[in-house]
């Protein structure tokens, strides 16, 4: 069968007037068609029978999971549709147990708590052999990025620097193990299955980066927060040189699956997810492109994102049924985001519910 090379796209004529685009970025498949568009999984994870006449049924097979063998035929009848609470399930299933964090809302002493940095990368679970996304999928590191990294989980985070968000997820979400991951570190900053506070688990990691010199990971640091006034001053600084915020963990501490109020996240401003069901076109200088994109929160609730976006983004701007994550200041009266900001794809976002999709334009 013939094959889409990384980097290129080519046009398939379907029912319509005008052709599909199919296109390879870094070993992800995807196709301009409305069935690949609207599904509700991972990107990465997308077919369809374009995609399936241009690279064969066992060549899609593989590169989606699914099973090699026993597959259903092109021909047979379409299985019932999971919903949203299914999907959701099923994620839940083979998700890592990570510790989530809560916001910080101002009502905490944060007095000696632990503080650093939070990062603006891919959360990754680290489970001895690989790495899995915060929803359970793997994230394909080349091997001798993982050279040196322990048997035992640590939690981290896959970086590629401040202000390099989009970068670092066009990267780990490769799946042909590139050299691209040279511009990444791992950064650890929990061992889970170590049984010792927050300060011992800590200690775990620093002891083992130290020792073994991975050369694509490192330990996360950590210092004491001395008051409000110490939290404000490094959070200023932290988001002038470009990072997203700070990390609290509560002293003495243990790991434990789901959020907890033992972690905090501090930053100045707000952020979410909401699905694309809508693109806007562009007048003035972004007239034949882009000018904003339609969303809806989880909730229902729609509203417009029109800033942030690159140039190269408003061009090829996310699909339809595409998760974003965008930044805003706060909330309006009737529940709406404030000054939202586009930030960038989520690419291991929970399924949306069923209400909000049966309301979204293709």
């Amino acid at each position: 069968m013939a094959d889409i090379a990384d980097g290129e796209q080519l046009s398939l004529q379907g029912s319509g007037s005008k052709p599909y685009i199919l296109k390879n970025t870094g070993g992800v498949y995807s196709c301009s068609c409305p069935a690949w568009r609207n599904q509700s999984v991972a990107i990465e994870r997308r077919t369809c029978k374009h995609l399936r006449k241009v690279r064969g049924d066992a060549a899609e097979d593989a590169r989606i999971g699914a099973p090699a063998s026993g597959a259903a035929p092109a021909s047979a009848p379409k299985a019932k549709k999971a919903s949203a609470s299914d999907t959701a399930e099923a994620a839940e299933d083979k998700a890592p147990p990570l510790l989530l964090a809560h916001p910080w809302e101002n009502d905490v002493d944060l007095t000696d708590w632990w503080m650093s940095e939070k990062l603006d990368g891919v959360r990754a679970y680290w489970d001895g052999k690989r790495f899995w996304s915060r929803l359970g999928n793997e994230f394909f590191a080349p091997a001798w990025f993982t050279a040196g990294l322990p048997d035992f989980p640590l939690d981290g985070e896959l970086f590629g620097g401040r202000k390099r968000f989009q970068r670092t997820v066009s990267i780990v979400r490769r799946q042909d193990r590139s050299d691209d991951w040279k511009e990444l570190f791992f950064v650890a900053f929990d061992a889970p299955s170590v049984d010792a506070t927050f300060e011992g688990r800590l200690e775990h990691c620093r002891k083992w980066m130290e020792d073994a010199k991975p050369t694509y990971a490192k330990w996360h640091e950590h210092e004491r927060c001395k008051g409000t006034a110490h939290l404000r001053e490094e959070l200023a600084r932290v988001e002038a040189l470009g990072g997203e915020g700070l990390m609290l963990r509560k002293p003495g501490s243990r790991y434990e699956a789901g959020r907890s109020h033992t972690l905090l996240k501090v930053k100045s401003f707000k952020d979410d997810e909401a699905r694309v069901v809508g693109h806007v076109p562009g007048a003035g200088r972004h007239k034949g492109r882009l000018g904003a994109l339609e969303v809806e929160l989880r909730n229902g609730k729609r509203f417009s994102v029109g800033t942030g976006l690159s140039d190269a983004e408003r061009e090829s701007p996310p699909a339809v049924g595409t998760v974003i994550t965008f930044r805003y200041q706060e909330l309006s009266d009737d529940g709406v985001p404030r000054f939202p900001s586009y930030v960038g794809v989520r690419i291991d976002a929970a399924p949306f519910p069923e209400k909000a999709k049966s309301r979204a334009r293709a």
